[in-house]
């Protein structure tokens, strides 16, 4: 795939109502789920920007950026909805800079969620934990610390290291059916396996859920988080969309694509995490369902989630967002308040490529992640500074890009509000706290 190239001469809107017809031939010729050659639906193009984790050095500045056109479709077959341009996964993954230990949020939830599944599932010593993606140990950490084996599997080799470094034993590789039937020749079969937030990167699903009944003990217990493609869709949160995250998941997507391959969804949880996600309990044929899973399904049939029609305004009301979040901004620069923004995210880079913020409203952007400051933001090329910049600079507003984490950062940040300082929630509409 040959990506566009383009100068760097900043911000510059993006949004799109539907995909442009000289960006046609990017349509996948077929669902990356179920594999069907129907036509998918058109929901939202955000146009080409670059890829939102690719943050840049001083020198990269003056160095053209490349661009992947970032189109929104929805398969009227299985429900998928997803976009239609694949980036080589080592592009994306193999030096990554996003580390979860530096959220709160998640440590806290994965601890609980660990200390729940040891007690439930009789955990041991002669148990095993495997988790695909698993990024620094964070999760699997809880698991070692309770005295239960665990084996990481992480593709980014800087992350890797650092999960080793913690005391994670971690396979620094991408998890497929081939690496599968290896682990599984050495007789490494999961009683309990993670996948959070990593279906959402695979290409080839298909394969991706071999491996996972391939590494599966007979009783074993596959635990899967995804964001929610109806919380996406309602609550307006297409900042969700970007290059790493090719497919968007309802409870049917994920029935369908889990029972192709042997796999049964026997409960599932709604979550806020993300700005709102499912956790969704899988096992062999033969596990049974709960009702939960039966409602869930029946509820998403009935608000229309499976057909085209729920997802034919989105782009309106994205393009509404835009208009109200501008407008706001706007009018704080015209009275000569000093803004700046928090979350070096990759949801914040699709915010400001989409809507065209650049250095002419933000002056700054901060980040916890140590490995993030000093660097500079894709497309907009913002600088990022550790959060001591709010301090130390006090811009009177900070566009909150990382708004899923908004009661943790706003709690940590309670010095700076206390001095004054104020804070702009995006979405799902633009407030100011």
């Amino acid at each position: 795939m040959a990506p566009a190239v383009r100068a760097r001469r900043g911000a510059a809107t993006h949004l799109e109502l539907v995909p442009r017809a000289s960006e046609a031939i990017t349509v996948s010729v077929a669902c990356r789920a179920c594999g069907d050659g129907g036509p998918l639906a058109p929901i939202l193009s955000l146009g080409r920007t670059p890829l939102a984790n690719a943050l840049l050095t001083a020198e990269q500045l003056a160095e053209p950026e490349p661009t992947y056109p970032l189109d929104l479709v929805f398969c009227p077959a299985c429900s998928l909805v997803q976009i239609t341009e694949t980036v080589p996964p080592e592009r994306l993954f193999r030096d990554y800079p996003y580390f979860s230990s530096f959220s709160d949020t998640m440590v806290r939830s994965a601890k609980e969620l660990i200390e729940r599944l040891v007690a439930e599932c009789k955990l041991g010593s002669g148990s095993l934990v495997i988790e695909i993606a698993s990024n620094d140990g964070y999760l699997l950490q809880h698991y070692r610390d309770l005295g239960v084996p665990v084996l990481g599997i992480e593709p980014a080799a800087n992350i890797a290291r650092v999960a080793e470094a913690r005391g994670v034993p971690t396979l620094c590789d991408f998890f497929g059916a081939a690496l599968a039937e290896r682990l599984a020749a050495d007789g490494r079969l999961a009683d309990v396996l993670h996948a959070n937030n990593v279906l959402a990167h695979v290409a080839e699903l298909g394969g991706v859920v071999r491996g996972i009944r391939r590494v599966l003990q007979p009783g074993g217990l596959v635990v899967v988080e995804v964001p929610y493609v109806r919380d996406l869709i309602d609550r307006r949160e297409f900042d969700t969309i970007y290059h790493e995250h090719l497919s968007y998941f309802s409870l049917t997507a994920l029935d369908r694509l889990f029972g192709a391959h042997g796999l049964v969804v026997s409960d599932v949880e709604r979550l806020a995490l993300h700005g709102g996600s499912l956790r969704v309990f899988v096992g062999r044929q033969g596990s049974p369902r709960s009702d939960r899973v039966r409602e869930l399904l029946s509820d998403e049939r009935a608000i229309g989630l499976l057909d085209t029609a729920y997802y034919r305004d989105f782009a309106v009301r994205v393009e509404t967002l835009g208009g109200e979040l501008l407008a706001l901004l706007r009018e704080l620069k015209a009275r000569g308040k000093r803004l700046a923004a928090y979350g070096a995210s990759a949801k914040g880079s699709t915010l400001l490529n989409t809507f065209g913020i650049g250095a002419e409203i933000l002056d700054f952007v901060v980040d916890r992640s140590s490995v993030k400051q000093g660097r500079y933001t894709p497309g907009t090329h913002l600088p990022i500074l550790p959060p001591a910049a709010l301090l130390e600079r006090r811009p009177d507003y900070v566009l909150l890009l990382t708004w899923n984490f908004a009661e943790e950062i706003l709690a940590q940040q309670a010095p700076y509000r206390a001095q004054g300082g104020r804070f702009i929630v995006p979405v799902p509409e633009p407030r100011v706290v």
